[in-house]
């Protein structure tokens, strides 16, 4: 469940090459920034603006005034970019996205219309389409003792190797307000999170976590 096939519809993001060969999403984490300057010279010069040496964005993205975006970067097409949003770099944003008032993107990759609207921190993480992040929820990137990510389910668990994972949020997962991801949490497809959660470990598809001892099925 924790495989970028189990967990990703690659037709749905412009950085699909850069899942190619790669069995765990968080592998990608350290190939971003490379990605980018790999896949942007190569982008249709009539449909994107190249406003900096290392960031590209698709002239139909809107980007409110007060927004700050830092390279590397991409943006595809029909994305909006809210006031006061900061974008740090080394992200992939999608198509038909939304970057909202006072949101932080740092190492990450939005595959299509992922929203991000409100006050929300995303770093080291990936995001699936169609996945929401309601107001105030984050990924946090780094455990407090600064030990390497582990990720833990009930069966096994999975070493990445990595100081700085956020969280893999598959297809259609809803995070609901004020949530925290801790470092290496992997939301299945089509998952709902309750307001006000504290998420960690491995929510299998198609579940809702109320709290880490009530997590439920769906259907």
């Amino acid at each position: 469940m924790y495989t970028i096939k189990d967990m990703y519809d690659l037709n749905e993001t412009i950085a699909a090459e850069l899942f190619k060969d790669k069995k765990y999403p968080w592998e990608v984490l350290g190939e971003i920034s490379d990605f980018i300057m790999k896949l942007g010279p190569s982008l249709p010069k009539d449909e994107f603006d190249h406003p900096a040496e290392d960031i590209w964005i698709h002239k139909s993205v809107t980007i409110a005034k007060t927004a700050t975006l830092n390279g590397p970067l991409i943006i595809d097409a029909d994305t909006e970019v809210r006031p006061g949003a900061f974008i740090r770099g080394k992200a992939i944003v999608g198509k038909k996205c939304v970057v909202g008032n006072s949101t932080e993107l740092k190492n990450v990759v939005l595959f299509n219309v992922v929203q991000v609207p409100h006050y929300n921190y995303v770093g080291d993480s990936i995001l699936g389409t169609h996945s929401h992040m309601g107001a105030g929820s984050i990924t946090s990137n780094v455990k407090s003792d600064k030990t390497l990510v582990i990720v833990k389910d009930d069966n096994e668990e999975i070493p990445t190797g990595l100081k700085k994972f956020g969280a893999m949020l598959a297809d259609y997962v809803e995070v609901g307000c004020n949530s925290v991801l801790n470092p290496g949490t992997v939301i299945g497809r089509n998952c709902n999170i309750y307001p006000l959660s504290s998420v960690r470990g491995v929510i299998p598809q198609g579940h809702i976590f109320k709290d880490a001892k009530n997590i439920v099925e769906k259907y």
